[in-house]
């Protein structure tokens, strides 16, 4: 991270996506990764995103661990490993161009899914779940924004919010955890550490407040134009780096 600007940006940025997180069960990696990838490049940019989400998973889990749906949860996380050893090998061979276009498109991509709100039967049970988890392990090892694909099947499948808030954290767990596993944590001062990590904190806290008071659905048009921000600014940005 080059300024202080950048970095409280970015710290805005992981509170905004964390307490969405809470309140939705997902939208943290929308709002953050795409901003993490413009400033700090999409490789440290997303791993940084993956980091993060591990942390915020385990907040998220202290007050919603009840509702989770094990036996999906872990399904999904076996089959997104698919996902992730086949991005990650994307990740170590594309140039840096390459990879802001791929990361700003599939942020688009995963907008528009999580828009839609429509049941795909390719996507509904135990199939669905194989595809869905392999998606999405590619999407959150190459862009961080593993969660559309997850939020796709859970809506095909007709999940309760709450069992879709729980279950999402312990997904989140797993396949950020396999995304770091592949590629290392990122390599950054204690300070923006701690600032990073306190950002999330105040989120979550500021998301269980919000969602006592607003329905789920209430943060997702914020939620989703700031990621379309992101995500063009991402791709148009990728796209001047390759011709050059």
């Amino acid at each position: 991270m080059e300024t202080v600007t950048e970095q409280v940006l970015v710290a805005l940025a992981v509170l905004v996506g964390a307490a969405a997180q809470r309140v939705t069960g997902l939208g943290f990696a929308l709002v953050a990764a795409p901003l993490l990838a413009l400033v700090a490049g999409p490789v440290v940019g997303v791993s940084l995103s993956n980091a993060l989400a591990v942390l915020l998973a385990l907040l998220v889990l202290v007050r919603t661990w009840r509702d989770v749906w094990w036996r999906r949860a872990v399904l999904l996380v076996a089959c997104s490993v698919v996902g992730v050893l086949a991005g990650s090998a994307v990740t170590r061979s594309a140039p840096e161009g390459a990879l802001r276009i791929v990361m700003g498109g599939l942020v688009l991509v995963a907008v528009a899914l999580v828009a839609s709100r429509r049941p795909l039967p390719l996507v509904s049970g135990r199939g669905g779940a194989v595809v869905g988890g392999v998606a999405s392990g590619f999407m959150n090892v190459t862009a961080g924004v593993g969660g559309p694909a997850l939020a796709v099947h859970a809506t095909a499948d007709r999940w309760a919010p709450a069992t879709f808030v729980a279950t999402a954290q312990v997904y989140f767990l797993g396949v950020n955890t396999a995304s770091l596993l592949t590629k290392g944590l990122p390599e950054l001062p204690v300070g923006q550490w701690l600032t990073y990590t306190a950002a999330l904190g105040v989120g979550v806290a500021l998301g269980h407040l919000a969602g006592r008071h607003f329905p789920p659905g209430a943060l997702r048009p914020a939620v989703l134009a700031l990621a379309v921000a992101g995500g063009v600014i991402t791709l148009l940005r990728g796209i001047a780096q390759a011709l050059t």
